[in-house]
């Protein structure tokens, strides 16, 4: 883990887990792929509002955990009729699958998932988010996804209560 990170993590007044895991064993099988939803609020809205800051945070994002992006990120203004909603739009295919998200300019809310099937640091990801966008909370929920039956599930939940800065 770099200097950097842990630097970052100390940071954090108060870090709450909450963890949910119910898992089904079944031999000889491996995941399919990984699921992270993150949801964050009260971040930057400058950050937020930003289409240059989002496209640097998913080219780091990707980098970071070991994707390879597969052309430039689609990224539009939506919703501008409901001032609630309205923000920036992501689509990012990357080698294994895409990540995606939504931007929320009023309330500095962001709504982001990452899905591939190559494993990756879940936790890592959150705080390459965390640190582009410093919201003031963060949920996030890993789903290791796999069709199968039986179907072997696994969630990780987690909160992060963040400092004031």
């Amino acid at each position: 883990m770099s200097l950097r990170l842990l630097e970052m993590k100390a940071r954090l007044r108060q870090l709450k887990l909450i963890f949910w895991v119910e898992a089904l064993i079944i031999k000889g099988r491996t995941m399919w792929g990984k699921h992270l939803i993150i949801d964050m609020s009260a971040g930057d809205r400058e950050r937020v509002q930003s289409a240059q800051h989002i496209s640097r945070l998913v080219e780091t994002l990707a980098e970071t955990i070991g994707m390879r992006a597969y052309g430039a990120p689609l990224l539009e203004h939506f919703a501008e009729h409901l001032p609630e909603a309205a923000g920036y739009s992501l689509v990012q295919l990357i080698e294994t699958s895409a990540i995606t998200g939504h931007f929320c300019d009023l309330s500095g809310d962001a709504y982001i998932d990452i899905f591939s099937c190559k494993d990756f640091d879940a936790e890592l990801a959150v705080e390459v988010v965390r640190t582009a966008f410093r919201p003031q909370h963060i949920n996030f929920i890993t789903l290791v996804r796999q069709a199968v039956t039986p179907r072997a599930s696994y969630m990780l939940a987690a909160e992060y209560v963040l400092a004031e800065d």
